[in-house]
């Protein structure tokens, strides 16, 4: 990432990258709570804002609360920044195959998840799968509360992913030596940042792109490779019963991820549509997006406006310009 500007600079920047405005163009962008989702919904912003010349709102919230506000087409959420699939599939196939009210972008970039642990904890205990957080060895290093298991962050309240490590923790014969923890994704990089500076035993869900490759010297854990007769995920929102009708004993598929829209912001927004519909990152994109704010403690509205300018002719390409 380039260096920040000056006040005055990147007044005179924006000045020259902005369009004329266009009174009829606004949008709301959902902001769900992980790091790559906000730069993605702040870079979003910013091209409506400094190249459209539209009227962008960021609004928070999680992945049930942003589609179902798609679906309903009022305008209050309309955007959906940073869909992974199939973790959040329970949404897509009832809003964009079923309902028909959300639209997907054709532009996805490459995901990865699994479960992480720094490389000195790992190399100190040899822990180089998922099954080695099950050998009491390990458990009694990660265990801080003194209650026999092992805490294991899976995930953020609201997260699809968190709901199925829950049932992984399950299916691969965990429980007995692996606290399932679930809490706001700052929670967790503090909490690695303290082990590491301890030398204490922490294990995690970890995805590609984030910041945390950056930040940490972590490895990705081996799991059993993806099988999809071992992989059947129930989500809440499909029914009560989730956890039980539930069976993942392997690893993830490689993710697609892409960002969503409501039906309704075509009619109101045609040119903010189009945008989207042009609209592709790369997984390091993201990761540097992420590093910036997670890494270098700077603000995503700053580090995306600054990157709009930095890139023209990949935002021109956007706009179909």
């Amino acid at each position: 990432m380039s260096k920040k500007f000056g006040s005055i600079v990147f007044a005179a920047a924006i000045a020259i990258c902005a369009t004329p405005a266009l009174a009829s163009e606004s949008v709301k962008i959902g902001v769900p709570s992980w790091t790559g989702a906000q730069a993605i919904a702040h870079l979003l912003a910013s091209v409506v804002e400094m190249r459209i010349g539209g009227e962008a709102e960021l609004v928070p919230g999680n992945n049930a609360t942003i589609f179902q506000a798609m679906d309903q087409g009022k305008g209050d959420i309309d955007v959906h920044p940073d869909v992974w699939l199939p973790n959040q599939e329970s949404f897509t196939k009832k809003y964009v195959d079923g309902a028909g009210t959300v639209t997907l972008s054709s532009n996805p970039y490459e995901g990865n998840q699994g479960f992480c642990v720094s490389q000195d904890f790992g190399n100190k205990l040899n822990i180089t799968d998922i099954a080695d957080l099950g050998r009491p060895d390990v458990a009694v290093e990660m265990d801080s509360d003194g209650n026999g298991r092992g805490e294991m962050w899976i995930g953020a309240p609201g997260w699809a992913s968190a709901n199925v490590n829950e049932v992984k923790v399950r299916d691969y014969g965990l429980m007995d030596f692996i606290e399932p923890v679930r809490a706001e994704e700052s929670v967790k990089t503090a909490r690695v940042k303290d082990s590491i500076a301890k030398g204490e035993g922490y294990a995690f869900y970890c995805y590609k792109p984030h910041a945390i490759w950056f930040m940490f010297d972590v490895k990705m854990l081996t799991e059993p490779t993806y099988d999809p007769e071992k992989y059947i995920m129930v989500q809440p929102s499909d029914s009560p019963d989730w956890y039980e009708k539930s069976m993942v004993a392997s690893k993830d598929a490689l993710k697609n991820v892409q960002i969503a829209w409501s039906n309704s912001l075509a009619d109101r927004s045609p040119a903010i549509v189009e945008f989207f519909e042009r609209f592709a990152l790369t997984t390091d994109d993201v990761s540097n997006f992420a590093f910036e704010i997670s890494g270098n403690g700077r603000e995503a509205g700053e580090v995306a406006r600054e990157w709009v300018i930095n890139n023209p002719d990949r935002v021109d390409a956007w706009l179909g310009l």
